[in-house]
């Protein structure tokens, strides 16, 4: 009959003394620990139980803490899987924190690891050590709770004062001796975002205003609109601290007065649908001044709104003078006609006549830019037009077409040749200096 294979469990004796007395005895604390320990382990040896070669010693250093030498190369062997079973002489000596013990046993766990306190009946691999380190782990979850609850009313009394409490400070603020001091470069930007959100009212716009100039957050980053909003609400700027959506008196300076603060949060209740449609109705005429129908008269912008909806038209001057009927093409659609020019005008960028003819009139005020130069600079405008800001996209649109005739068989757009010229001279410089 073949006796059954008892698998061999590698055992790790951790010792540990508080104090360095008595260290430099040939026999001292240190020993007395291994020499159960391994006394312990030896009486186990039918269990398969074996003594690991090395020492996991640390003397001299508090049970208060996880930063141990010893303690440090015992869990760096459970983890790589070299350890089977931990040995101590008490548990104080693993740990004096219940905190800290809770920890070490998460990872014994995770390794499937198990624990022996030689001196107090305590094993891991039995129902009742199981059932005690459940206890003691529900003593560790009480204490960190009662921790946290201490440190959120902490939080709560030094925010009630007007305490800076951490963290990264608003744009605007630096943090010195633990307290929020205004950082004037970065407060002349938020001064002037809170007074341009006030003329302009939209975020949208704002946003890509901010990108524009480069204005960017504290740590680099690019402010869209989500950021914008945030900033706009924060109560930081107004001098005061928050703690769960309530405020209070500040230690630190206000960078935004309360009557701009009063302001823009005037704009912000109202709905932004209606924001979007106010800024849209203050948005140029792309076209305006260029367009001009069968009869010579110009077309102006106007708007009009139905159920809250915004519409935009061009309507001819005679048809304003002398009323509908007088002119056979008395309004039209701006966004209908607007797209009609922008279509007709990327076209142009791409046609290579208009290309020869930019780079000829150009090369004749530089002789060094190539044609080259010209097509790329005039292909980058395309793909750009969706992104430039409604002004820009305006000023463009005057600055490349002299004429818009508008009829009842369609419309024809007459180009400036030296606008176009001029416009690839800039994005040429643009590029220039991105390079």
């Amino acid at each position: 009959m073949t006796k059954p294979i008892v698998r061999k469990l590698r055992c790790a004796v951790y010792t540990r003394k508080s104090s360095e007395e008595g260290l430099e005895q040939e026999f001292n604390s240190l020993h007395a620990q291994r020499e159960a320990c391994e006394a312990y382990i030896a009486s186990q040896r039918s269990e398969g139980w074996v003594l690991v070669r090395d020492q996991y010693d640390d003397g001299g250093i508090s049970g208060g803490t996880l930063d141990r030498p010893g303690l440090k190369r015992l869990l760096a062997d459970v983890e790589d899987g070299l350890v089977d079973v931990v040995v101590v002489y008490k548990i104080d000596r693993l740990s004096r924190s219940l905190m800290d013990f809770s920890k070490l046993v998460e990872v014994f766990d995770r390794n499937g690891v198990t624990f022996v306190s030689v001196t107090q009946s305590f094993n891991t691999t039995t129902s009742m050590g199981r059932l005690t380190l459940n206890i003691l782990l529900s003593f560790a979850q009480f204490e960190r709770e009662v921790t946290a609850e201490r440190i959120r009313d902490k939080v709560r009394a030094s925010r009630m004062k007007g305490m800076w409490m951490g963290g990264v400070p608003p744009l605007g603020y630096e943090v010195k001796d633990r307290k929020l001091v205004i950082k004037e470069a970065d407060a002349d930007k938020i001064r002037w975002i809170f007074a341009r959100f006030i003329e302009i009212g939209s975020g949208t716009e704002l946003a890509r205003e901010l990108a524009a100039r480069g204005i960017q957050t504290s740590r680099g980053n690019r402010i869209d609109k989500k950021y914008l909003y945030r900033l706009l609400n924060n109560r930081a700027y107004i001098g005061e601290a928050v703690h769960k959506g309530d405020s209070y008196p500040g230690e630190h300076d206000a960078i935004i007065d309360r009557a701009v603060w009063d302001k823009v949060h005037a704009i912000l209740t109202t709905s932004p649908r209606k924001r979007a449609a106010r800024t849209r109705a203050d948005t140029p005429a792309l076209l305006k001044g260029l367009l001009y129908g069968p009869d010579g008269a110009a077309f102006s912008p106007t708007h009009t709104r139905k159920k809250g909806k915004l519409y935009r038209y061009y309507v001819s001057q005679t048809v304003l003078k002398h009323g509908a009927g007088s002119c056979p093409v008395g309004r039209v659609p701006a966004g209908e006609i607007e797209s009609a020019v922008i279509d007709q005008l990327r076209a142009v960028f791409r046609q290579p006549e208009i290309v020869a003819g930019t780079w000829k009139a150009a090369r004749a005020q530089d002789g060094e830019i190539t044609e080259a130069d010209a097509r790329d600079a005039l292909a980058r405008l395309d793909p750009l037009w969706d992104e430039l800001f409604p002004a820009e996209q305006a000023r463009i649109a005057t600055l490349l077409v002299e004429r818009i005739d508008i009829g009842t068989d369609g419309l024809n757009v007459r180009l400036r040749m030296d606008g176009l010229t001029g416009l690839a001279r800039e994005m040429m410089a643009d590029l220039g200096a991105a390079a």
